[in-house]
């Protein structure tokens, strides 16, 4: 239907009418969703969200998703703060580096990424978040020891912001895929209906979202201050999702397509991907089978039995709670490299998943 008569054969008519039934009836708990929602919702094509990353001699341009994801913006905060290093090793320190800079990310995204039509970001320019001097200024709370939590920073001094921070909630769900077709046109693409079969409600032989879980479940803190990432009509909520293309910044050729699905962890899957491909010179295959790891604000999660009980303890001995889990990442991603004199494409799927590597 779609193909004959275009995207208003989903957003109007008896597609839609389905959805709406489907949702207003739900026996336990029905919804609110009306005709008018479909009919009035309207997709926003946005310019993409770069930064400059300097690894192994080369300037890189890295451009994923704006807000309303906060992909890129952590992504660019996190590599940002990591003190250079081009070892491929994931010790202890590098590690604890890592995890301190995800912190101070993670507590600016909890406090300024939302909507853009509903909030402005600092200084209205979400790359004031993304600023050298800034950066510099964050890693300098990174010491040898655990901050446990932290503060978020305020990148436009001019004034404070007047938003509470978001409490860190589950997230889950989501999809990726990294194609470069025979002509050179490149996609990083990831898509989510939020949770394993969404909100295990069917229509018309596909399933409906449970994106309204990626808004604060509190509208305002203990002191009423208002969480960026509220409900509000019309509003997207907030997401992690960071499809991510990579180019040398000299030439402005692309170097990489990359992403992964996993929730907040996607950040993360993603991060390391990153590091891996472009600050230690890994294939993308080497650089998506290192050990999965990551922080929100609470304990480190490191990968189920891929790290050795020596580096947890010295983790802990810097006073970080570290627990296990599997980490299914499904990172995929495709690196063009000159081998030979020649450039090639190369590629890499998770084996913690279903994807596959095609077309070499």
């Amino acid at each position: 239907a779609i193909a004959t008569q275009g995207v208003q054969a989903f957003y109007r008519g008896d597609t839609a009418q389905a959805m709406v039934q489907k949702v207003q009836q739900h026996p336990t708990n029905p919804g609110r969703l009306a005709l008018g929602d479909l009919a009035n919702y309207q997709s926003k094509e946005r310019e993409a969200l770069c930064f400059d990353h300097a690894a192994l001699r080369r300037v890189y341009r890295v451009c994923g998703f704006p807000p309303p994801s906060s992909g890129a913006i952590a992504m660019g905060q996190i590599l940002g703060m990591l003190p250079p290093t081009d070892a491929p090793v994931l010790s202890s320190a590098w590690l604890h580096a890592y995890v301190e800079a995800s912190r101070l990310a993670f507590a600016d995204r909890a406090h300024y990424v939302a909507d853009p039509d509903f909030v402005a970001a600092p200084g209205g320019d979400w790359h004031t978040l993304l600023n050298p001097a800034y950066l510099r200024e964050r890693a300098q709370l990174i010491g040898p020891m655990s901050m446990h939590k932290a503060e978020p920073g305020n990148p436009v001094r001019t004034r404070a912001s007047g938003w509470a921070p978001m409490a860190d909630q589950p997230e889950y769900g989501t999809s990726h895929i990294s194609i470069v077709d025979g002509w050179g046109n490149a996609l990083a693409m990831t898509t989510t209906i939020e949770d394993a079969f969404g909100a295990r409600q069917m229509v018309r032989g596909f399933l409906l979202n449970n994106q309204l879980t990626d808004f604060s479940f509190m509208p305002r803190d203990a002191h009423d201050r208002p969480i960026a990432n509220r409900v509000q009509p019309g509003k997207r909520p907030r997401s992690s999702m960071s499809p991510t293309l990579v180019f040398d910044k000299d030439t402005g050729h692309l170097v990489m397509s990359v992403g992964s699905p996993g929730g907040h962890m996607i950040i993360h899957f993603t991060t390391k991907t990153l590091v891996g491909v472009l600050n230690w010179g890994m294939t993308p295959q080497q650089a998506i089978d290192l050990p999965n790891f990551g922080v929100v604000a609470g304990p480190v999660v490191l990968e189920a039995q891929r790290f050795s009980p020596a580096l947890q303890d010295e983790l802990r001995a810097r006073g970080t709670t570290v627990r296990e889990a599997a980490l299914p990442s499904g990172v995929q991603a495709i690196v063009r490299r000159t081998v030979n004199g020649r450039e090639v494409w190369m590629s890499g799927a998770d084996p913690r998943r279903e994807g596959a590597v095609m077309g070499e």
